[in-house]
């Protein structure tokens, strides 16, 4: 089955250390998931996110509920992480975190760039619910989370300032906070 691929990038006006340690605390995982996947972290709290951390939860995606194992396979403070799906609703996930420093004259504040690279199980019927539900699931888990961590960190969120490391196009600007997100089969 095809690989795909979702792309998030967005600006937070707050500095690279604050942003980056929202994310280095796991349970604020839960306070930037819809409400709507019942999201809940098994593993005991608190967690100390590290290269080879392994995190269980569980969540309820349409009704039926899914246990979800990830491991931290890559942790490189205060720039990007990188989870993995061990267990759980995909036959692939791997999710980057990348966080860059915007410089003053561009407005300042944090750059950050989700990059998620997945494969839904299932083959062929795998795919029909691709195109039905999972890429419009994971385009508003994501808008979720963009809107939900500004409004947790007291800030609105805006575009990205320009093309990212891995040459993604920003945002449109005529979007009022916008969340870039790409969905592809590679």
């Amino acid at each position: 089955m095809p690989e795909h691929r979702l792309i998030s990038d967005f600006v937070i006006p707050l500095p690279l250390d604050r942003v980056f340690a929202f994310f280095a605390d796991a349970a604020n995982l839960e306070r930037i998931t819809p409400p709507w996947l019942n999201f809940s972290i098994i593993t005991p709290m608190p967690i100390s996110l590290a290269k080879g951390s392994l995190i269980d939860y569980q969540i309820r995606l349409h009704g039926i509920p899914i246990r979800w194992r990830t491991r931290i396979a890559d942790w490189n403070p205060p720039h990007s992480f990188v989870d993995e799906q061990l267990k759980g609703p995909y036959a692939l996930w791997h999710h980057t975190h990348e966080f860059f420093p915007v410089p003053d004259h561009l407005g300042g504040g944090t750059r950050m760039i989700d990059t998620v690279r997945y494969r839904v199980p299932f083959g062929p019927l795998g795919e029909i619910a691709r195109r039905l539900f999972v890429t419009r699931d994971l385009e508003h888990i994501f808008a979720y989370r963009r809107d939900n961590l500004a409004a947790l960190m007291g800030v609105s969120p805006r575009s990205s300032v320009g093309p990212s490391p891995s040459r993604v196009p920003p945002a449109q600007a005529s979007e009022p906070a916008p969340i870039l997100l790409v969905a592809h089969a590679r």
